[in-house]
Formats: structure tokens, sequence, C-alpha cells
């Protein structure tokens, strides 16, 4: 017997709640020696709205949960353990074909917990709101109420380039993008 991971189709919104009820069941159950680990993939995203820095959480993989469960030798789950997670209230089925539960690979798991790891250790990522073509309103500095359209978002350092009518030539400006409002 070994473990593998697998992927479940639940309610947008609720992953969380869905993750707390599974366990619930696999406690009730004593099926914790055939479940491993659960879980709703995250990472910090820093946000700024109304002015305000603030770090979220944002799910990586809305509308799924990742469990880790007990299989055989052909990488089966027991009927026991499929029934008691698949009736689980909010979870909708497990990801796979021909509606058996297809586990992930190795590759893929890797990279759900390498994403997972990573993203706890490192900064909160800025998440800039605007993409190019974006019509957007200078809120300060020198070019302070001139309206531009985005050209470019550089986000690992919060910039957005817009391009600003000055003197009837458009002429790019980088600015921080805390500087800038969609119009």
């Amino acid at each position: 017997m070994s473990m593998n991971w697998f992927v479940l189709r639940v309610q947008s919104g609720r992953e969380e709640s869905v993750m707390d009820g599974l366990r619930k069941r696999i406690q009730l159950a004593g099926a914790e020696d055939k479940v491993g680990r659960i879980l709703v993939p995250k990472e910090s995203v820093t946000e700024i709205k109304g002015g305000k820095r603030r770090v979220v959480e944002k799910k990586l993989y809305a509308g799924y949960v990742m469990v880790e469960l007990e299989t055989d030798d052909k990488g089966a789950i027991s009927d026991d353990i499929w029934y008691l997670v698949r009736e689980t209230p909010g979870i909708g089925d497990f990801v796979g074909s021909n509606n058996k539960p297809t586990p992930m690979t190795d590759e893929e798991v890797e990279k759900m917990l390498g994403l997972a790891e990573k993203k706890e250790e490192e900064e909160p990522q800025l998440k800039i709101d605007f993409s190019p073509g974006e019509n957007v309103k200078i809120l300060e500095g020198p070019f302070e109420n001139f309206d531009g359209v985005v050209d470019d978002v550089n986000q690992q350092k919060g910039l957005v380039k817009v391009i600003v009518t000055i003197f009837g030539r458009a002429t790019p400006v980088e600015l921080e993008y805390w500087k800038v409002e969609s119009t």
C-alpha cells in the first residue's frame, strides 16, 4: 500500500469548509491511517486597495482540493475510502477519466507542494490590476490629472508604463502603480 495524491472538485468558494468537513468525516470513521494530507494550495499576494497595502491569501486552484489517499499496488483507492470522500458534503467528484479517480503525477505533486512551500517562504507578490491598453488617470507627480493608456506593467518592480500625450506627442512615463487609477 502506498499514498497517492488526488484532486477533488468542490464547490468554488467553499474549499476550506469542505476540507474541514472531510477531515471530520475521516476522524469519525477512524480512517486517519488511510488518508494523508488534505490541501487547498494558496499563495500570498500584496494588494493595494483604497491606498492601503495588505497581504491576502489567494487560492491557486479555485474549486479544487488536493487529498493524499492510500492506494493499492495498481493505484486504486479502496471502496470504503472512495465512498467516504465522495459522500462528503460539498465534494463533487474526483478528477479522472471514465469516472475513475486518476492520481496526480509526481511532477504535478512536486509542482503543487513546491509552489505551496515556496510561496510561504517568499515575499508576497504584488498584484497590479492594470493591463496594456487600459485607460488610466495619473493621480500624483508632475503629470497629475493627465489621462493615458497603459503600455506595460512590471509586476516585480511595481511600475506601470503609461503613454501620455504631451504637446501633441505620445510620451511614455513610468510610474509606481499606486499613482494611477482606472478611468
